[in-house]
């Protein structure tokens, strides 16, 4: 014989079901939210994107190009690229990618030691200072066989770089210019080769400090003391990428010269005119003055970083690819994007910063 339930007690089961089933359902939906990966922010998608596409244009021999022809500024930038998002040779989706990429500029580098390739159009040592600071950037990412095969090619391209620095008196000296033999010396070029220095010195290549010193002395020289900006010959026109080198320098040769008056001034500079889409040579001067004022850190990188990446984003392609106005195709332009975008992961030596106290702007 069925014992009837009262009315009361029947309403108040289904109450109790009914909360219980609640609570379970909550439970389970905060579970499975929490199972889920956090969702990336915008610079991570775009970073990741860009990679893919660099990845996709990778030859099977390692090399990357401008358009079709393999070119090894072009590989080492892409190169760069990938080890500033943290993407190191051997491991993960893309160590692959970087692995061949360096193995393809240790096989191009010339019995005295240049990082050039025949017919580099005039420009061997933008090529050779990009690639002397890949290879001194990576050494001590790879593994005990790579890096093995990397530091005797990174001596000898350091040893290159001192070689060609202009050490007679005058306006020029302490530069470098386009050809290890000419005489004349520009910042852009004097730049990359600072930057080359300073991470082979980092792991442990000989690099007296009179050369750097001597560097610094030519940045000074393309100094226009009135706006604080910097020129690329001395005397010559100001313009946004030699003032970013400029910074760049000056706070990676050393602590004397961290913050220094100079830098200040030139941050100020680059605040007062902030970089466009459609300034000259735009991916090369984004790279540059993001490094800058990054290192200058406080108000002169946030002021910098919200214009930077409006103006990234908004131009980047459904395949993840930037078009440059620069002729060099879209993997250089793609590959000094991501470099511009990373700055802040500071997976690369190079990247980092001193972080005492510096003056707001």
């Amino acid at each position: 014989m069925h014992q009837t339930i009262p009315r009361r007690d029947e309403h108040l089961l289904r109450i109790l079901t009914f909360f219980v089933l609640w609570i379970a359902a909550a439970f389970f939906a905060a579970t499975s939210l929490h199972a889920q990966p956090p969702a990336k922010d915008r610079l991570e998608e775009s970073v990741d994107k860009a990679l893919v596409f660099l990845a996709n244009m990778q030859e099977k021999d390692g090399a990357w190009g401008a358009f079709s022809e393999k070119n090894i500024a072009i590989t080492g930038l892409a190169v760069m690229a990938f080890l500033s998002a943290g993407h190191v040779p051997g491991e993960g989706p893309h160590g692959d990618a970087v692995e061949k990429g360096i193995r393809w500029i240790l096989s191009r580098q010339q019995p005295n030691g240049m990082l050039a390739m025949e017919g580099s159009g005039g420009i061997s040592m933008y090529h050779h200072g990009i690639c002397t600071m890949v290879l001194a950037e990576s050494v001590g990412m790879c593994d005990a066989k790579l890096s093995k095969e990397i530091r005797p090619k990174l001596v000898k391209a350091a040893e290159v770089i001192l070689k060609a620095q202009r050490t007679q008196p005058g306006i020029y000296q302490g530069g470098w210019r386009y050809q290890p033999e000419q005489q004349d010396a520009d910042l852009s070029v004097t730049g990359w080769q600072m930057l080359a220095l300073r991470a082979a010195k980092n792991v442990g290549c000989d690099v007296p400090v009179e050369r750097m010193e001597m560097a610094v002395g030519f940045l000074k020289n393309c100094r226009d003391v009135q706006s604080g900006g910097f020129t690329y010959f001395p005397g010559g026109r100001i313009t946004k990428a030699c003032t970013g080198t400029a910074i760049l320098g000056f706070e990676l040769v050393g602590k004397k010269l961290h913050h220094a008056p100079e830098s200040l001034q030139a941050g100020s500079y680059l605040l007062k005119h902030p970089l466009a889409w459609n300034d000259e040579h735009f991916f090369y001067s984004s790279y540059y003055v993001s490094q800058a004022l990054f290192q200058l850190g406080n108000n002169y990188w946030t002021l910098h970083r919200g214009n930077m990446h409006k103006i990234l984003f908004a131009h980047q392609q459904t395949n993840g690819s930037w078009l440059a106005n620069e002729g060099y195709g879209p993997v250089y332009a793609t590959s000094l994007a991501v470099l511009t975008l990373t700055v802040e992961y500071r997976y690369l030596p190079i990247y980092q910063r001193d972080e005492g106290p510096a003056p707001k702007k």
